[in-house]
């Protein structure tokens, strides 16, 4: 099974607000980077969305080391999941998951690979995590310029 190590990354510029995701994909020395935002969300969809991204550009089942430096998506994939699903996607309090439709999207696409989670300090100086940072504010920038200028670019 090919190994991958994926770094990603979400930004947000007002929560909610215009948003960026990233992700950078290492297998060997091959390097894919990916990114893409949205005009009005939020830094935790965009983090969930940036690590969506990342697995299915995957073509085939891979053992991921997933770095991100989102606790609410490493945490939800390897904590939290279990119970939403049992629950019926909801809470431990009976109240209905934020974010449902991305964190089944991501569990979906989590399915035909081994993952392992790894979650890593953002801004701290980790070049792959500084990188996925990069792609994700580029990916938020015309949605950024639209919200100010009120014109969307094609993208």
């Amino acid at each position: 099974m090919a190994k991958v190590i994926v770094h990603t990354d979400g930004a947000c510029s007002g929560n909610p607000g215009p948003g960026g995701w990233g992700a950078v994909l290492q297998y060997g020395d091959k390097v894919k980077e990916l990114k893409g935002g949205a005009l009005l969300t939020t830094n935790n969809q965009m983090e969930l969305t940036a690590a969506i991204e990342a697995l299915t550009a995957l073509s085939r089942p891979c053992e991921v080391e997933l770095n991100t430096d989102s606790n609410y998506v490493k945490d939800g994939l390897t904590k939290w999941i279990h119970g939403w699903k049992k629950n019926g996607w909801r809470t431990a309090d009976k109240k209905p998951v934020k974010n449902a439709e991305l964190w089944q999207a991501l569990d979906a696409a989590t399915q035909r690979h081994t993952i392992n989670w790894h979650w890593v300090k953002g801004h701290a100086g980790d070049e792959m995590n500084e990188r996925a940072d990069q792609l994700a504010n580029e990916g938020m920038a015309p949605f950024k310029a639209a919200k100010r200028t009120g014109y969307m670019p094609p993208v």
